[in-house]
């Protein structure tokens, strides 16, 4: 189990007796401009809450990256307030660091350092005996399956492993907040696949995460709330099945076991052959898949297989940015 303590300094009552409980990120118009008057961050708003699995979105320059810089202290903000697990990043800059461990889209570990040692050294940063240092390295490389790789210098890891030491390295302290920026850019399918299933277990267990990432279906699969950045601004933040809901139409891929001689007639619904053994079809929420199924059984088509032809969030990501950059929808 991930050794996940609930912090009951972090519950405070308030004037009507009640409990509050305190946002693991709560940021309130945070702005950041670069020299030569470059804005990068317009006043954002965000709120994480505890032990959610929260994807920020948005396109290259659109001020994720700038976001995370200044949350993780990493960049200094122009205005506004920060506060991590109710700790306020001016005035309590190292409780509030304590808090978070951060896995960069680049590898920034020494790469002739054996892989062990750049987790024990990592924890040694934050006061931790190395005893224990090496414990909990030893846990989290099982975990991520790099224990055999322990003493192989980190230039020899393929691109895959040294993704998966970067998480182990930011979770060696035990995090309350792991922010992920990429976290798997340029991994094959498999090892996407067994970092997701470790993503969902360490969250299970407590831990708040925010991701941040190009593969939209990667957000769909794994996160609950999502915002979305556009020119600096948030211009969405709403649960990911909210957001998926505004989808009207979809547009599927159908394989089928006999060839199509002759494509179908269903009322309502265009079918389009793009291959001997494939349709595409669209698909409004006022007609569904059932009726669609059922006209397809009617006319005899058997079929094997099923499939969006474009991810659901990737063509609402596009709708929600274009949108607010006045490019229509």
């Amino acid at each position: 189990m991930w050794p996940f303590v609930f912090n009951l300094s972090l519950m405070t009552p308030s004037l009507n007796g009640d409990v509050l409980i305190v946002k693991a990120l709560h940021i309130e118009q945070l702005t950041k401009v670069y020299p030569k008057g470059v804005q990068a961050l317009s006043g954002i708003d965000l709120r994480v809450e505890q032990g959610d699995f929260f994807a920020l979105l948005g396109p290259n320059g659109a001020g994720k990256s700038t976001a995370i810089g200044v949350v993780c202290s990493l960049l200094n903000k122009t205005s506004g307030k920060v506060r991590i697990f109710g700790h306020d990043l001016d005035t309590e800059r190292e409780a509030a660091k304590a808090c978070i461990g951060l896995a960069p889209q680049e590898f920034n570990f020494n790469m002739f350092d054996p892989v062990v040692e750049i987790l024990t050294n990592q924890a040694g940063y934050y006061g931790i005996p190395h005893a224990e240092a090496a414990e909990r390295a030893e846990k989290l490389l099982r975990q991520l399956h790099l224990w055999d790789k322990r003493r192989v210098q980190a230039r020899l890891l393929s691109g895959g492993m040294k993704r998966r030491l970067m998480i182990a390295r930011a979770l060696v302290h035990h995090p309350r907040l792991l922010i992920l920026d990429e976290p798997t850019a340029g991994v094959d399918i498999e090892i996407r696949h067994s970092m997701w299933a470790f993503l969902r277990e360490i969250n299970q267990q407590g831990v708040t995460i925010i991701l941040t990432t190009h593969y939209l279906e990667e957000a769909e699969n794994l996160c609950r709330n999502i915002a979305i950045i556009s020119q600096g601004r948030i211009v969405e933040q709403t649960q990911v099945h909210e957001l998926l809901r505004r989808l009207h139409q979809e547009v599927f891929v159908i394989d089928t076991a006999q060839a199509l001689d002759k494509m179908p007639s269903i009322e309502g619904f265009k079918l389009d052959k793009v291959a001997d053994h494939r349709m595409e079809v669209s698909v409004s929420r006022e007609h569904g898949l059932s009726q669609l199924f059922a006209g397809l059984n009617a006319a005899g088509v058997e079929v094997v297989s099923l499939r969006n032809k474009q991810n659901r969030l990737e063509q609402l990501f596009m709708d929600v940015v274009n949108h607010s950059r006045g490019t229509g929808v």
